[in-house]
């Protein structure tokens, strides 16, 4: 995914098969996606290609992003989530 996703298809590749990822990275393609940079967006993106667990893993701080890029970004979907709780 390395070209702006639509709104709808940013929504479709959010929804994953764990319940707590949709509810995590669709609130956050609601709330957080458009105050990214393109930078940051294209970094969203590749992060939804992680498989499932993996980036729950990524998401909860129970695994080291893949790179400092990564690691803002997630950074930024923590904060989001903690916002809306």
């Amino acid at each position: 995914m390395d070209e702006r996703l639509s709104p709808g298809r940013l929504r479709w590749a959010c929804r994953r098969g764990m319940l707590e990822l949709d509810l995590l990275l669709g609130g956050f393609a609601e709330n957080g996606y458009d105050v990214l940079s393109p930078a940051e967006q294209r970094i969203f993106q590749r992060l939804l290609d992680y498989p499932d667990q993996q980036l729950y893993e990524l998401c909860l701080g129970q695994r080291d992003a893949p790179d400092q890029d990564a690691a803002r970004v997630i950074a930024k979907i923590r904060r989001a989530a903690a916002a809306q709780a």
